[in-house]
């Protein structure tokens, strides 16, 4: 099949571009920079991947930053072209890459002739080089395996470099003299030449790195010049100051941490931003003895620190960790918390997606301080418990205890060990979609097709017992399991034949000990994640057919097979029963008993895979982003009553509505499924405005006990009763209204109708 480029992109991800604030350059500067790119991209091709990326990154920076706004108190903010390198589809592509959907913009926007046949002759060029293209071209099959998000096909690949989080404490602990000391000590005692390639090329990255926080000191001069109020010159002077100061030397206050840290991140091209509290608290806590700011002042620097990482608008990533164990001086990094928590209840943004991590003993201020600001609305902090998180992380990613410490969710919640190693989520499967193909002996009811993979599976009449309908469906879902899994090993492969993702290499733990970059071999833990959708759909249809067909024998199979083929018209009295069959979500053992046989079925069957294809660790995330419905568009009805094209469940939680016996039970059902045996889910709850205020002790006591009970992770929006509906059905009244959809959150009036629908659909509590 073709991999052509040009409809690589869900849905979502098409609306999203539409909503990027768009290049502040001409489109003949735009254009003039993709041709540069080009050029170095043909010029350095006979050479090694390191040298082509680092000379193509040298066309685009510092060059690609653009103006600071006139509120900023930190600096930092790029444009971002349809033609350059990068590691995510959320901020520009991955790799060398082209977004032929942005390009087709940019021919809309102009009438100039002659700016629409360059534009022509580079997209053609890059129809035949984009990373991702070449990639689906060796690797997509016709019915089973389609990109990311193609919702017809049950599983879908992708090649990316999702969710790294860099060494940040070590960036603000060495500074850039620091690191390249470290560098040039390698490279003099370095004798292979491919590593020591690799080494001339991180310092020429830190080079970069000094032009671009050159060009940010310039610019805060000419703007402190240009001033007229006192207060800005003053404020535009300590910038230029720690601009200054971090050319040469490491960071001794917190702005000159976050400067080094944010312009490190834009290079780099990462897309969440760590621990800040651990590797900004000291700075703070040092800066506030010294006098240097007031606790308002500190609170003003994180929310522009913040405001950055809204800008950029990257959707389902932008996290931010604070909190936790394993943090030394603990007591001054809590005051970072404490700070940041206000600074986000003062931002009320989408990103960045503020994450604290709980434990036992915690500051208790802190977790206060949290749910209040989850009380107004936020939606966030999202909370996720170390109690749990920590041993889970280590059983899951195969690590230690005390590496465990630095577990951190990123983008829609994937763990990751921070600064050491990668979890990409290269590869989705659809459970449910699976699981009909399979009661319909190999063909998706959805479009007719065959997507057996091959495999000799059984009619509806021929499955006599309920074990014969599960074990088809895991023979089934082991056949894609498998498949997806060598196909991700590939992504890594491929991408590292032609890239080194230098800026990440260069501050991912051991690359630079290894003489490796993040893909080939560099990286302390090289693992990866396998999102998977419709989760509790497919487990609450094995619980209707066996509760209808082989304990009440009121149907059989075939019967119910056919009456959801035809979305069940004619067939009402089938799918209320159906409907009415025990559901998970409410702590009936029946239903939540088969959620569990799924759960650890798909979880086990994942990590078996990590050994065969070289990965440290291989897991399921059960996280689910808008996803959930994008992919429900495109999935036949399903024997738990859904109808077809209908939205699936998200992640871990009941489909809505579907529990029934309150909050207590519904948490109940979430802790039977192991958190030690993935590598992250999310758990939405919602519950109104009147509750949070009226009863704060009792959500207290249910989060507490949750906790405890062995929920991992809660997410929480808080609205008022009918709130959701009526900004549904009159989008205008509430421009600023935020929920948790996923692994992200969003103003309720940008999401399509039918993500809406799916919101709205879950219990309100």
């Amino acid at each position: 099949m073709s991999g052509k480029g040009k409809n690589d992109k869900s849905v979502a991800e098409i609306v999203e571009v539409s909503k990027k604030i768009p290049c502040c350059k001409p489109l003949a500067e735009q254009i003039e920079i993709m041709e540069a790119y080009t050029d170095a991209f043909i010029k350095y091709s006979g050479q090694s991947p390191a040298r082509r990326e680092i000379e193509c990154m040298k066309v685009l920076f510092p060059r690609m930053f653009r103006p600071m706004e006139p509120e900023d108190l930190i600096v930092g903010r790029s444009d971002v072209l349809p033609i350059g390198f990068g590691c995510v589809t959320s901020v520009g592509g991955v790799g060398h890459y082209c977004v032929f959907s942005k390009m087709e913009q940019l021919r809309k926007s102009t009438e100039d002739r002659t700016l629409i046949e360059r534009l022509n002759r580079l997209e053609r060029f890059w129809d035949e080089n984009d990373t991702r293209s070449l990639f689906y071209n060796e690797t997509l099959t016709e019915n089973t395996i389609g990109k990311f998000v193609d919702a017809k096909y049950p599983a879908v690949i992708t090649a990316r470099l999702s969710g790294t989080y860099l060494d940040y404490p070590k960036l603000i602990r060495l500074g850039i003299p620091g690191l390249e000391q470290e560098i040039r000590e390698k490279l003099e005692r370095e004798t292979e030449e491919e590593k020591r390639d690799l080494y001339e090329c991180f310092l020429e990255c830190l080079g970069i790195l000094r032009a671009s926080i050159a060009f940010h000191r310039d610019m805060c001069r000419e703007e402190k010049d240009r001033a007229a109020d006192p207060g800005r010159r003053r404020q535009l002077q300590v910038l230029e100051g720690a601009l200054e100061h971090i050319l040469t030397d490491r960071p001794e206050t917190m702005v000159e941490g976050m400067e080094l840290a944010w312009i490190y991140s834009l290079l780099a091209g990462v897309v969440n931003y760590g621990r800040i509290d651990d590797y900004l608290g000291e700075l703070l806590n040092r800066d506030l003895d010294r006098g240097l700011y007031t606790g308002e002042e500190a609170v003003a620097y994180i929310c522009s620190f913040f405001k950055l990482m809204e800008a950029r608008r990257t959707n389902v990533n932008g996290r931010v960790v604070l909190g936790g164990k394993g943090r030394k001086q603990a007591q001054a990094k809590d005051l970072f918390c404490k700070l940041a928590i206000r600074a986000l209840m003062i931002n009320r943004d989408i990103e960045p997606q503020f994450t604290l991590r709980i434990y036992q003993g915690m500051d208790r201020e802190v977790y206060d301080l949290a749910i209040e600001a989850i009380s107004t609305g936020c939606t966030y902090p999202l909370l996720y418990n170390d109690d749990v998180n920590i041993p889970s992380a280590g059983k899951a990613l195969r690590v230690d205890s005390q590496t465990a410490e630095d577990y951190v969710p990123f983008g829609c919640g994937e763990f990751v060990i921070s600064g050491q190693s990668i979890g990409t989520p290269n590869v989705l499967l659809n459970l449910l979609k699976i699981l009909n193909i399979s009661l319909n002996g190999g063909i998706d009811p959805w479009d007719g097709k065959d997507k057996s993979g091959g495999l000799t599976l059984l009619p509806p009449e021929k499955m006599d017992t309920f074990d014969d309908v599960w074990k088809q469906y895991a023979a089934l879902l082991d056949y894609y399991v498998e498949r997806t899994a060598r196909a991700h090993r590939y992504s890594y492969d491929f991408m590292n034949g032609r890239m080194k993702f230098l800026f990440t290499s260069l501050l991912i733990r051991d690359c630079i000990a290894r003489g490796k970059a993040v893909l080939d071999g560099g990286a302390g833990y090289l693992g990866g994640t396998l999102e998977t959708y419709g989760n509790i759909n497919a487990a609450d249809s094995l619980t209707a057919v066996k509760y209808w067909v082989f304990d009440k024998k009121k149907y059989t199979l075939r019967q119910i097979v056919d009456a959801a083929g035809k979305n069940f018209e004619g067939e009402e009295l089938l799918r209320r029963d159906l409907l009415a069959a025990p559901k998970y979500g409410n702590d009936d053992p029946y239903a939540d008993d088969i959620a569990v046989l799924l759960h650890e079925y798909i979880c086990r069957k994942v990590s078996d895979q990590a050994k065969p294809n070289g990965f440290h660790s291989y897991n399921v995330v059960v996280i689910n982003n808008q996803v959930n419905t994008e992919w429900g568009r495109m999935t036949s009805a399903s024997a738990d009553g859904r109808l077809n094209a209908m939205y699936m469940n998200n992640g871990n939680n009941p489909q809505g509505g579907a529990d029934k016996n309150g909050p207590t039970a519904m948490l109940n059902s979430l802790v039977k499924l192991r958190t030690d045996i993935h590598a992250g889910s999310v758990q939405n709850m919602k519950f109104s405005r009147s509750m949070f205020a009226q009863k704060r002790d009792l959500v207290n006591a249910l989060l507490k006990t949750y906790f405890r009970k062995g929920g991992g992770q809660i997410m929480i929006s808080v609205v008022s009763r009918g709130e959701l509906e009526d900004a549904y059905q009159n989008p205008e009244k509430y421009p600023n209204l935020l929920v948790r959809v996923g692994g992200f959150s969003a103003k309720f009036v940008n999401l399509e109708k039918d993500v809406q629908r799916e919101v709205i659909s879950r219990t309100l509590n």
